[in-house]
């Protein structure tokens, strides 16, 4: 009688268990502000490298006084992320003294999936 109470409380424990990691999971995927986990994945890729490319623009900056276009970047020996993550593919406006980066969403509808992010000088990521 013991184990079989032993039992009944280790799957109850279990059950417990899975329901607050799945909670968890939920919560970390909207807190990237996406509604799926896919979705959560690829913006979270989409953010790094956004960030990646920011960064080089700033290192960029430091060294000569003015921002280059990616191509230039790649040009100069910059490792950069590809032009295209998944559905999203990235453009930048580039001035000497400022630059955007954008992330534009193309694929099918996903559910939480921004349809844009896009980052400046100021290293902060907006999305639309």
């Amino acid at each position: 009688m013991t184990r079989v109470l032993g039992l009944i409380g280790l799957v109850i424990a279990m059950a417990i268990g899975f329901y607050l990691y799945t909670k968890s999971a939920q919560t970390a995927s909207s807190a990237v502000g996406a509604a799926s986990p896919r979705a959560a994945i690829d913006v979270t890729g989409v953010r790094n490298d956004l960030l990646a490319f920011a960064s080089a623009e700033k290192q960029q900056f430091a060294l000569e006084g003015k921002y280059l276009s990616l191509d230039e970047l790649r040009a100069k020996g910059t490792v950069l992320p590809q032009d295209r993550r998944g559905q999203y593919s990235y453009s930048a406006d580039v001035s000497g003294t400022s630059f955007r980066i954008t992330a534009t969403y193309s694929g099918p509808e996903m559910a939480g999936a921004p349809k844009s992010l896009s980052i400046g000088e100021t290293m902060q990521i907006e999305t639309q």
